[in-house]
């Protein structure tokens, strides 16, 4: 793993950037709730150092993609989420993911899984469950870039395999979600050309410019 991949400022500092964009508003905390989890952050065990390598984010039910993606930067172009993913917020995390209960959680070891590139997500989520590694959701992947816009990269971008879609007799939707650069082409629109881009590929189709984000774990914060 790099370092683009796995460090992060202190649970303070992420805070102070997730108060500046709003989120707290969008998932109905006050700025000094948030502030208060992020201090606990240290007392929080089993994620190792809190201050390099965990991101703080906020439960999907609360601030969801849909919100969340247009507050993404890259230079002077605001992040969006694909006009074909409509649904979007129906994404939720796979059974296997034990998300905490709390509004702010800590996320720890996050790499981007660069190794894994060209790999589909079928193949994928069966190698890191073995690895004892927990794929990412795709809101967990915004707040990701929104701390570290530098982690995507021209042909180094990830996907988010820990939200699926749930078909109503209860099979997984064939979309996984992913997180690239706008090329501009089209429905994206020109416009929107080196823009970040909230999308979806097939579970079994492979791309050579997305690996597959991960985790080691996940810890709840008390407000």
């Amino acid at each position: 793993m790099s370092e683009t991949t796995q460090t992060f400022t202190p649970p303070s500092t992420q805070a102070e950037r997730l108060i500046e964009l709003g989120v707290h508003e969008i998932a109905g905390l006050s700025a000094a709730e948030v502030r208060a989890a992020a201090k606990g952050a240290g007392d929080v065990e089993g994620l190792g150092d809190a201050g390099e390598g965990a991101l703080l984010a906020v439960r999907p039910d609360l601030a969801p993609a849909s919100v969340l993606a247009p507050l993404l930067r890259r230079g002077d172009k605001a992040g969006f989420v694909v006009t074909d993913m409509t649904d979007v917020d129906l994404f939720a995390p796979l059974d296997t993911i034990d998300l905490p209960d709390t509004p702010l959680y800590l996320v720890g070891g996050v790499d981007r899984g660069d190794d894994m590139a060209n790999w589909s997500p079928d193949e994928a989520l069966p190698a890191l469950t073995a690895a004892s590694r927990t794929p990412l959701l795709l809101t967990e992947g915004i707040h990701w870039v929104l701390q570290r816009p530098d982690v995507l990269e021209r042909n180094h971008c990830f996907m988010t395999i820990g939200s699926r879609l749930r078909k109503p007799k209860g099979t997984l939707d064939g979309r996984t979600p992913a997180l690239w650069i706008s090329n501009g082409t089209g429905r994206d629109g020109h416009e929107r050309r080196d823009a970040p881009k909230a999308g979806w590929c097939w579970a079994g189709n492979r791309h050579t410019w997305l690996g597959f984000a991960s985790a080691e774990g996940r810890r709840g914060l008390e407000p």
